[in-house]
């Protein structure tokens, strides 16, 4: 069965940093393109970043322009795990932040529709 758990999320003063990861089980998460998103309560689901799967050779790596400069994505194959280094944090960071991967589009970061989810961390920036 395959899936993906997010964890490391929590509550953080603006200007401070959290690490989100996005382990998976099931299956070889180098394989594929992981996508991060997050949701705010009342907003649509958003993408924030991706990275193409191990398979491509190119380390490929995407970002909204929100979280451009902030953000940092990477994988940790030995660990079956993708991680979110956020920093600089700001209150319109507050969401649910989700992992997720697509059967169909695996390489890279192009995928619009995608068949496992993780079951979201919260990452609250308030002062």
């Amino acid at each position: 069965q395959f899936q993906l758990v997010e964890s490391g999320g929590g509550l953080v003063q603006p200007g401070g940093s959290l690490r989100l990861s996005c382990a998976a089980s099931g299956f070889m998460l180098n394989l594929y393109a992981v996508h991060w998103f997050r949701q705010a309560p009342g907003s649509e689901r958003e993408g924030v970043s991706c990275i193409s799967s191990s398979m491509t050779g190119d380390g490929n790596t995407t970002y909204a322009d929100a979280v451009k400069g902030r953000f940092t994505i990477s994988r940790d194959s030995d660990k079956n795990t993708v991680y979110l280094q956020m920093n600089s944090l700001k209150a319109e960071d507050t969401a649910v932040y989700y992992c997720a991967v697509s059967y169909a589009i695996r390489y890279q970061c192009e995928a619009r529709e995608f068949d496992v989810w993780g079951q979201g961390t919260q990452v609250t920036v308030s002062s």
